[in-house]
């Protein structure tokens, strides 16, 4: 393997990364890239592996194998380097309770530079956070933003956010996504981790998406959804022998609901839809590019049984490798 390097100017560098718990293996060699200027989205549902990934990232956690660079820095053997450099937001960040939300402010100023507080001060008003109200005293949703305030304060290059909107209202969540496009505008590079799909579609450059441990799908957001097509038909007899158009799609997902069928396939010519379109065995044909909702799902969940599984094959047809 290749070694990782410190000065190419790449904000996090993750290289076959692996890391077991006893006999879990939670990530099996894991690559991530994410580029300056840049919203990262690391998408996964509960358990694949996101927030072990982050962790590794800020050091609480070392690496069973592979290599790992934060600003150029190993987080296993120079953790506090990285944590002083970066913005990291836990999926359930711990906070004094005795402390008002000034005094948290004030504390946390004591870890940064110049200009903190003020920073601080600006972000609790946007949040519409209450001064002098304990932390005890606050809601969830308080509570996160509250967080969330502290971290943008110090304005780092990096920032790492593990479930970020979590307890957010919709207006102050969507919000706050925005408030992460403005910081990559600026150069600087956000890597948020989370499994609510639709809410980091609006804002993510980047994608990637982790499932059991290994990364199934990565790229940016814009080249993915154009490197598919999902397809959407109506067969009209679903026991009938599919015709040859249908069975030369090289499936990645699909699933049936009657006699209707999606499927997501390889980005579709012209011609082919066409051909589709035209077959009499099939109608209503609709080829559109797929949302991100679509990718996750076609990525992180088994293939469905479809009408031509059980119906006999032609010779030489290829009926893809969907999962």
């Amino acid at each position: 393997m290749e070694p990782v390097g410190t000065e190419n100017g790449i904000p996090v560098e993750v290289r076959g990364v692996t890391k077991r718990f006893g006999r879990n293996e939670v990530l099996r060699g894991v690559d991530l890239t994410v580029r300056p200027g840049c919203v990262h989205a690391l998408l996964g549902e509960n358990g694949a592996g996101k927030t072990t990934l982050m962790r590794l990232l800020v050091g609480f956690l070392r690496a069973d194998g592979g290599a790992i660079r934060v600003l150029g820095v190993d987080p296993a053997r120079e953790p506090f380097a990285v944590r002083r450099r970066i913005g990291y937001l836990a999926d359930a960040p711990a906070l004094y309770d005795w402390m008002t939300v000034r005094q948290v402010g004030w504390f946390c100023s004591a870890f940064h530079g110049p200009g903190y507080p003020q920073a601080f001060v600006r972000w609790a008003e946007d949040f519409h956070l209450p001064p002098a109200t304990r932390v005890r005293a606050l809601s969830k949703g308080m509570r996160a933003k509250t967080a969330l305030a502290s971290v943008l304060a110090a304005a780092p290059p990096l920032l790492l956010l593990a479930e970020p909107t979590s307890g957010l209202d919709p207006v102050v969540r969507r919000e706050f996504l925005q408030s992460m496009v403005d910081i990559a505008a600026e150069g600087r590079s956000v890597l948020i981790s989370s499994h609510q799909v639709a809410e980091v579609e609006r804002v993510a450059d980047h994608v990637t998406i982790i499932h059991e441990g290994r990364i199934v799908i990565d790229g940016p957001l814009d080249d993915l959804k154009a490197g598919h097509t999902l397809v959407s038909f109506t067969l009209h007899d679903p026991f009938a022998v599919p015709p040859p158009a249908i069975l030369d799609l090289a499936v990645r997902w699909g699933e049936c609901q009657g006699r209707s069928v999606r499927l997501l396939v390889p980005a579709l010519g012209a011609g082919v839809v066409e051909s589709l379109a035209a077959d009499p065995a099939v109608g209503d044909v609709r080829a559109v590019r797929p949302s991100l909702e679509d990718l996750y799902v076609a990525f992180t969940q088994p293939r469905g049984r479809l009408p031509w599984d059980r119906a006999p094959r032609r010779e030489g047809a290829v009926t893809g490798t969907g999962r």
